[in-house]
C-alpha cells in the first residue's frame, strides 16, 4: 500500500534545511512590506503547506530579501491570481507564507517549502528595484469563536416596557417589573393600543383573535365562515379577526333581536360572537407583552454557535471525506474551518471565497453548504462530468486535495479519485519528477473539449496499491458541483 506520508513530505524537491528564524504570529491589523508572490490556481490557507520551485531571477531575488529582512523574517504573501477573458486579475486577500525549509541548487535556483500563517488585505503593492513584486499588506484581525448565551436574550425588558413615555435606558433589568407597571400609564391597554399604528393593530387583534379561536370547539370551526369579517363602533380594529368571526359592539341589541327564528348555524354565530367579544372584554391582554420580546428558538443561536457548527463540519467531514480526522480541531472552530477550506475539494474560485469571508461561523457555515451539496465534478470549460464524490480518494495526509510544484516551477493544487470520466491521456508514461513515490504520470485531457484536467498516475510496482488513480487541477473544476 501507498504511504500517504510521503506525498505531504514533497520527496520530490530532495533535501531541505530547516530555517533558523521561525516567525511569530503578529497582531491583528499589523502593516507588514513582504515580497508578494502572485499564483495562478493556487490559493493559500493558514496552515496549509505551500512547495515552491523558485528560478525566475526576479522570484530569487524574492527569496533572498524574505530570508534576510528584519521586521518579518522568511515571510512572503501569496496571492492568487486568474485570467478573466484575455486579462489576468489579482485578488485582494492572501495569506502570508513562513519558509520554513529551502535548498539552494546548483544552478541558483531555489527549492521551498511554506506554510500559510495568517491572512491579510492588500494595501499597495509596487515593484522593487530588483525587479519583484513587494506590498504593504494589513493582518486580518480575526474574530475569536464564542458559544452562544444561550439565555441572554431572555433577560431583555418585555415589549410593553417600550412602549410608554420613559425611555429605554430607564428600564433597568433589576427593576420587579410590576414596580414599573405602576409608574408607566403605557401598561394599560387603551395607551398600548394608541401607540401602535393601524397595521399593528391588525397583526394585535389577529393574535387576540386565534387566542380565544384556539379555545373553541373544533365543531365551531365548521359552522364559521372565515371569510366574514366586522369591526366594532368607535375603534375599527378592535374586533378584526383572522379566521374568527368578530361582531358589531353597537349592533348587539339587534342582533340579540334578530336571533329569535335564526336557523341553528346562524345561532351558532352569533353565539360565538358574543363569547369573543365578551372573552376581550374580561381578559387582561397586558400579560401577553410581559414576555421577552427576543428569545430567539435554541436552533436560531445554534446557527452562529461556532463550536456547534465546528462539531457539524466535523461530522460531515468524517462522513463523506474521512481523512485527515479533524476531532482534534473541535474545540478550535478557527483553526477548523481554515483546516477545511484548505482541504475541501472545490473549484479554485470557492476556496478563495472561503478565504475571503470573515467570522469562523459564516465560514463553517459555507463549508457545511459545500460538504453536503458535493457530488460531482465538472470541467469549468464544458461542464462535462469527470469524477464523483463516491469515487474520492486520499493520497496525502493533507488530505484530497494538496498543493505540487512541477521543475518548470508551475504550482498545481489538485484532488486525487479512483476513477474518472471522459479523459483522455496523452503521451506516455513517466517516471521522473512524480508527486507520488513509485508511480509514474500521464498528462489527462478532457475528451469534450481536450484542456488538460491533470494526470493519470500508475503504479510502477505491481505490488503497490492503488495501482493507479487521478489527479485533477483544481483550477480546471466548475463551481457547479452537484
Amino acid at each position: 500500500m501507498f504511504n500517504p506520508a510521503l506525498a505531504s513530505l514533497h520527496m520530490y524537491l530532495g533535501e531541505v534545511e530547516d530555517t533558523q528564524n521561525r516567525v511569530s504570529f503578529v497582531d491583528g491589523g499589523t502593516v507588514l512590506k513582504i515580497p508578494l508572490f502572485y499564483l495562478e490556481g493556487v490559493v493559500l490557507f493558514p496552515e496549509a503547506t505551500l512547495p515552491l520551485r523558485i528560478i525566475q531571477p526576479s522570484f530569487l531575488a524574492a527569496v533572498e530579501r524574505a530570508l534576510n529582512q528584519a521586521n518579518a523574517p522568511s515571510t512572503i504573501g501569496v496571492i492568487r491570481v486568474y485570467r478573466e477573458g484575455a486579462q489576468f486579475k489579482y485578488a485582494s486577500v492572501g495569506t502570508t507564507a513562513e519558509i520554513r525549509q529551502y535548498r539552494r541548487l546548483g544552478d541558483g535556483s531555489f527549492n521551498v517549502i511554506t506554510r500559510g500563517q495568517q491572512r491579510f488585505r492588500l494595501k499597495h503593492r509596487w515593484t522593487d528595484v530588483e525587479g519583484f513584486t513587494c506590498g504593504e499588506v494589513q493582518i486580518v484581525d480575526e474574530d475569536v469563536p464564542l458559544r452562544t448565551p444561550r439565555d441572554a436574550f431572555g433577560k431583555l425588558v418585555p415589549l410593553s416596557k417600550l412602549r410608554g413615555r420613559y425611555p429605554l435606558g430607564t428600564a433597568s433589568l433589576s427593576t420587579p417589573l410590576r414596580d414599573m407597571d405602576a409608574q408607566s400609564e403605557a401598561n394599560s391597554e387603551e395607551s398600548f393600543e394608541s401607540a401602535l399604528s393601524p397595521s399593528e393593530k391588525r397583526l394585535h387583534y389577529s393574535v387576540v383573535d386565534s387566542i380565544f379561536c384556539n379555545s373553541t370547539s373544533s365543531d365551531d370551526d365548521q359552522v364559521v365562515s372565515t371569510s366574514t369579517v366586522q369591526s366594532s363602533g368607535s375603534n375599527p380594529y378592535s374586533l378584526r379577526s383572522i379566521g374568527c368571526l368578530a361582531s358589531s359592539h353597537d349592533n348587539e341589541n339587534e342582533d340579540e333581536q334578530s336571533a329569535i327564528g335564526k336557523t341553528p348555524v346562524s345561532q351558532e354565530k352569533y353565539q360565538k360572537q358574543n363569547r369573543l367579544a365578551s372573552f376581550r372584554q374580561n381578559t387582561d391582554l397586558s400579560r401577553f407583552r410581559m414576555t421577552p420580546r427576543a428569545f430567539w428558538p435554541f436552533w436560531a443561536y445554534r446557527m452562529f454557535d461556532s463550536y456547534y457548527l465546528a462539531q457539524r463540519a466535523v461530522d460531515l467531514w468524517k462522513q463523506i471525506v474521512g481523512v485527515p480526522n479533524m476531532e482534534a480541531f473541535v474545540n478550535k472552530p478557527d483553526i477548523l474551518s481554515f483546516s477545511i477550506a484548505s482541504k475541501i475539494p472545490v473549484s479554485e474560485s470557492i476556496r478563495q471565497e472561503l478565504l475571503e469571508l470573515d467570522g469562523v461561523s459564516y465560514r463553517l457555515q459555507r463549508e457545511i453548504e459545500l460538504l453536503e451539496s458535493f457530488d460531482r465534478v465538472r470541467c469549468i470549460h464544458c461542464q462535462t462530468v469527470i469524477a464523483r464524490r463516491k469515487d474520492m480518494l486520499v493520497m496525502s495526509n493533507e488530505g484530497p486535495l494538496g498543493a505540487y510544484v512541477n521543475p518548470h516551477g508551475y504550482v498545481h493544487e489538485i484532488m486525487t479519485f479512483y476513477k474518472a470520466n471522459d479523459i483522455a491521456l496523452r503521451g506516455r508514461p513517466v517516471k521522473k519528477d512524480s508527486w507520488f513515490p513509485g508511480y509514474a504520470w500521464t498528462i489527462a485531457n478532457c475528451a469534450t473539449c481536450e484542456t488538460q484536467l491533470g494526470w493519470h498516475f500508475t503504479a510502477t510496482n505491481k505490488k503497490l496499491k492503488p495501482s493507479s488513480f487521478w489527479a485533477v487541477r483544481g483550477s480546471q473544476v466548475a463551481d457547479d458541483m452537484r
